[in-house]
């Protein structure tokens, strides 16, 4: 969450894929241990886990865009 602080365009989507994928591998490993398929859950953990993380990083990289145009027209007295 704090690796997006400071982003170009498309890079909300990248860090948000990353973190999700390795939380995700983090908690499918631990829970898939739990039935004797720690690898298996991983994997399923982390793909899950990435495209989940991309699609909030996305979509929180349009907001902040957004939130950035709309403070550019109100400094520019347009609103």
């Amino acid at each position: 969450m704090f690796l997006s602080s400071c982003e170009t365009p498309g890079q909300g989507a990248t860090t948000g894929a990353l973190v999700g994928g390795g939380s995700g591998a983090l908690v499918g490993g631990i829970i898939g241990h739990q039935s004797g398929h720690t690898t298996e859950g991983a994997l399923i953990g982390g793909a899950v886990g990435a495209v989940g993380g991309g699609v909030v990083g996305h979509q929180q990289g349009q907001i902040n865009q957004m939130n950035r145009e709309n403070a550019y027209y109100r400094n520019q007295g347009r609103y």
